[in-house]
């Protein structure tokens, strides 16, 4: 997870770097929950708004793990 945007970050490279170099023996791809691609807000509504909530780090591991997301 990272508050950072999605592409040209330090998340985005190691991302790549693992799917590069442990591609065999990932079970699932590598998952990235970064930041919308806006300016970083001031304000405590944008900001909630433009970074990764709880629910959304919790739906990408779900997913990697196979469990339905949404589900329990």
């Amino acid at each position: 997870m990272q508050e950072q945007w999605r592409w040209f970050s330090v998340a985005s490279e190691v991302a790549a770097i693992i799917q590069e170099q442990a591609f065999d023996d990932l079970d699932a791809p590598v998952e990235r929950v970064s930041g919308a691609e806006v300016p970083a807000p001031y304000a405590r509504n944008l900001e909630v708004a433009a970074f990764p909530s709880e629910q959304q780090i919790a739906d990408a591991v779900r997913r990697v793990l196979y469990r339905p997301v949404g589900g329990v």
